[in-house]
């Protein structure tokens, strides 16, 4: 029975339990999702420092330069009393007692503005303070302990620095999902240019960016013939999580999949989604846990197919946070279907969506020429509808 879009997209979600959790160093974390949420392990600030290049002071001016402290290890003893300053730089701890910086560009140094040369202490300097007094406080961005990131979040490069500036060496993460790629049929040519009754594999080439977008390992892509025992062998494997197979899923003669899926007892989650392009796809579960995702031969028929099932599949199983849909305004005219979700390759402008046409199932330039993929509910009216970023 045909699934529709949206009910197809959780029904992929809702099968993925995520792996198994590993401990990783930052540097190998890239990509991954937490399994559990991180608390900030010291407080940022670490202790007061100063936020400027210039003077710490205590009480009103003129002061009398004390000493120089600069960003790194420091002692934690020094302490100013009023009428005194000690040259510091951006990061610097501040002495025990400083009301506020004075910024170096409002310095004067024994009467000569601009410096910042205070290497002899007994030198004073001078200036109008600011209203802000330029001291980020012990803790003001984050407090120690404090959950800093949830569970589910996906490792980017803005969380490793994170992490790394709260105190983590290592993260605990879940793995990726391992897949393999199987593209059947005879009449696919891998290089060169093809001749009559061959055409140039296109779903093996796209199929590793999709993958690793959506958190998965590609392990390898092997090439079935169109034969039920060479599906039957390239399914026959114990290293991976999820077996994507392109060709094969839709009921001509050389579609052998839905049998030879039969034949291994696998569990049929999702048989066929109703959409255009895509129809022809399938998700089921094997018997030893193993996913078997199936994809439209045609190629922009896998890639609606796999923003469809396999995208949403591997979120789930890399432990993902499932995030809230994007949407924007679609303009031009698009008929909607009756029962089918349409899924148009459009661009981002200022304020809308555009189509940008050249979207038939067999070929990809509507969709390398487009940003997102714009959902097309049934029977929609417009303008607002969900889009998938590609």
């Amino acid at each position: 029975m045909t699934t529709g879009w949206a009910e197809a997209r959780q029904a992929a979600r809702d099968a993925a339990e995520p792996l198994e959790t590993i401990t990783v160093t930052l540097h190998e974390a890239l990509g991954l999702a937490l399994t559990e949420h991180l608390p900030a392990l010291v407080p940022l600030p670490l202790c007061d420092t100063s936020a400027m290049d210039g003077y710490a002071v205590r009480g009103p001016g003129p002061w009398t330069i004390v000493g120089r402290r600069l960003a790194g290890p420091c002692s934690s003893a020094a302490a100013l009393e009023p009428g005194q300053a000690f040259e510091i730089a951006t990061g610097a701890p501040v002495p025990v007692g400083t009301e506020a910086v004075l910024p170096v560009e409002l310095s004067i140094v024994d009467g000569a503005p601009g410096t910042h040369d205070a290497e002899s202490p007994g030198r004073t300097v001078s200036g109008v303070l600011p209203a802000k007094n330029h001291i980020r406080r012990r803790g003001e961005d984050v407090p120690r302990g404090r959950r800093i990131l949830q569970a589910g979040t996906v490792v980017t490069p803005a969380v490793l620095g994170l992490a790394a500036s709260v105190g983590y060496d290592n993260l605990r993460v879940h793995r990726r999902p391992r897949v393999r790629v199987v593209v059947s049929g005879d009449e696919l040519l891998t290089t060169g240019l093809p001749t009559l009754g061959q055409v140039r594999d296109a779903i093996g080439p796209l199929l590793p960016g999709l993958i690793t977008a959506a958190g998965g390992e590609l392990v390898d892509t092997q090439f079935a013939a169109d034969r039920a025992g060479a599906l039957s062998e390239a399914l026959a494997c114990d290293d991976v999580d999820v077996v994507a197979v392109c060709g094969s899923t839709s009921t001509g003669p050389a579609d052998h999949l839905r049998p030879v899926l039969g034949a291994q007892k696998a569990d049929i989650l999702v048989d066929g989604v109703a959409c255009r392009p895509g129809h022809p796809q399938l998700l089921a579960t094997l018997p030893d846990g193993r996913h078997v995702v199936g994809l439209p031969g045609n190629p922009f028929a896998a890639l609606a197919a796999g923003h469809t099932l396999l995208a949403p599949l591997l979120n789930g199983l890399a432990g993902r946070s499932p995030k809230a849909p994007l949407t924007g305004r679609l303009r031009g005219r698009i008929a909607a279907r009756d029962r089918e979700t349409r899924l148009v390759p459009a661009v981002r402008t200022d304020d809308a969506l555009v189509p940008v046409g050249r979207d038939r199932a067999g070929s990809l330039w509507g969709a390398a020429m487009a940003d997102v993929l714009a959902v097309v509910p049934p029977q929609w009216t417009g303008p607002e509808v969900e889009v998938l970023p590609l």
